[in-house]
C-alpha cells in the first residue's frame, strides 16, 4: 500500500490536472458559442448559392461551356481535408481520417490530399498514406475569414480547370450538435445541375428571372464564389466541431479526475487512520510496559 506522502503527491497531481481540464473546458465552451453562430450563419448562403448556380446552369445551357461544370472520366481526384492542429479533442481527427481512408479505397483512383491542419497528415502517415498529401496549410485560427481560404479554393479551381484533377472533394467534420460531429465528404467540383431537388427546379421555372448582363456572365462570376463558400463553410464546420469535441473531452477528463480524486482521498484516509491506530497501540503498549515495570 502506498505511503501517506505518496498519496498526497498523487492527490495534488490529480487536483492540478482537474484544474487544467476544467479551464480548457471553459475556454472551448466560450469559443464554441461564437463558432456555432458563424456556422449557422454560413449554411443558408452556402446552400442557396448552390441551388442558384445549379438552376442557372440548367436553364442557360452553360454546363457545356464553363469548365467548372464539365463532367469527365475520373482518373485523378483532389480532397481538401480539414483536421485540427491541436489535440485533446477526442476521436474527432481519427474518425475523419478513417472516413478518408475508406473514401480512397472505395474510389480506386489517385487522390491528392490538400491538408488543412497538422493532425491529418500525422494520422495519414500512421496508416501509410503520407505520400498522398500534396499540400499542407497550417492552422487558420479560431475566427478565420473568407480571405484565409482563397489560396486553397483557387488552387483547386486551377487544378480542375487544367485537368490536373477530374474531381474535387472537401472532407470535414460536420457540426450536428454539441455531442455529435459527423465526418463528411462532399464533392464540390464538377457542379452537376442534375443533383438538384426536382421541387427546386420546378419552382425556379415557375418564376421568370431576368439576369443581367446574362445567365452565362452571371454564372461565370458566381462559380468561383461558390467554391469559396463551400470551402469556407467546411472550415467553419470543422472549427465548431473541434471546439465541441474538445469541450466534451475535457468535461469527461474533469469527471474522471474527480472520480480518481475521491478514490485517492478514501485510500488516503484509510492509510492515515491505520497509521494513527498503530501509533495509539504503540503508545498504549509502551505505557503498559512502563507501568508494569
Amino acid at each position: 500500500m502506498p505511503s501517506i506522502r505518496q498519496l498526497r503527491r498523487r492527490i495534488r497531481g490529480v487536483q492540478n490536472t482537474r484544474q487544467i481540464t476544467r479551464a480548457m473546458e471553459l475556454v472551448a465552451s466560450s469559443r464554441l458559442r461564437r463558432a456555432q453562430e458563424r456556422v449557422l450563419a454560413s449554411r443558408p448562403y452556402a446552400e442557396r448559392i448552390r441551388a442558384v448556380i445549379s438552376n442557372l446552369a440548367a436553364v442557360s445551357g452553360a454546363q457545356e461551356l464553363h469548365p467548372l461544370l464539365q463532367v469527365r472520366p475520373v482518373s485523378h481526384a483532389a480532397l481538401i481535408l480539414f483536421t485540427t492542429s491541436r489535440g485533446l479533442c477526442g476521436s474527432l481527427n481519427s474518425n475523419m481520417v478513417r472516413a478518408v481512408v475508406r473514401f480512397i479505397l472505395d474510389r480506386g483512383v489517385s487522390v491528392d490530399i490538400i491538408a488543412v491542419g497538422t493532425k491529418g497528415p500525422a494520422l495519414l502517415r500512421s496508416v501509410g498514406l503520407s505520400g498522398s498529401v500534396s499540400a499542407q496549410y497550417q492552422d487558420l485560427g479560431n475566427y478565420p475569414n473568407v480571405a484565409d481560404i482563397l489560396p486553397i479554393a483557387r488552387s483547386t479551381v486551377d487544378g480542375f480547370t487544367t485537368a490536373e484533377y477530374d474531381e474535387v472533394y472537401v472532407g470535414f467534420s460536420q457540426f450536428v450538435n454539441l455531442m455529435r460531429q459527423e465526418p463528411t465528404l462532399t464533392r464540390i467540383l464538377p457542379i452537376v445541375p442534375d443533383a438538384l431537388d426536382p421541387a427546386e427546379v420546378s419552382a425556379f421555372h415557375r418564376v421568370d428571372y431576368i439576369y443581367e448582363p446574362g445567365p452565362d456572365a452571371v454564372l461565370s462570376t458566381l462559380l468561383p464564389r461558390f467554391i469559396e463558400a463551400q470551402v469556407y463553410r467546411a472550415l467553419l464546420e470543422s472549427i465548431a466541431s473541434e471546439h465541441s469535441a474538445r469541450m466534451i473531452a475535457m468535461r469527461n477528463a474533469t469527471e474522471n479526475a474527480e472520480e480518481i480524486l475521491q478514490d485517492l482521498t478514501l485510500t488516503y484516509n484509510k492509510v492515515r487512520q491505520t497509521a494513527i491506530t498503530n501509533e495509539v497501540i504503540e503508545i498504549a503498549t509502551a505505557a503498559k510496559a512502563i507501568a508494569g515495570a
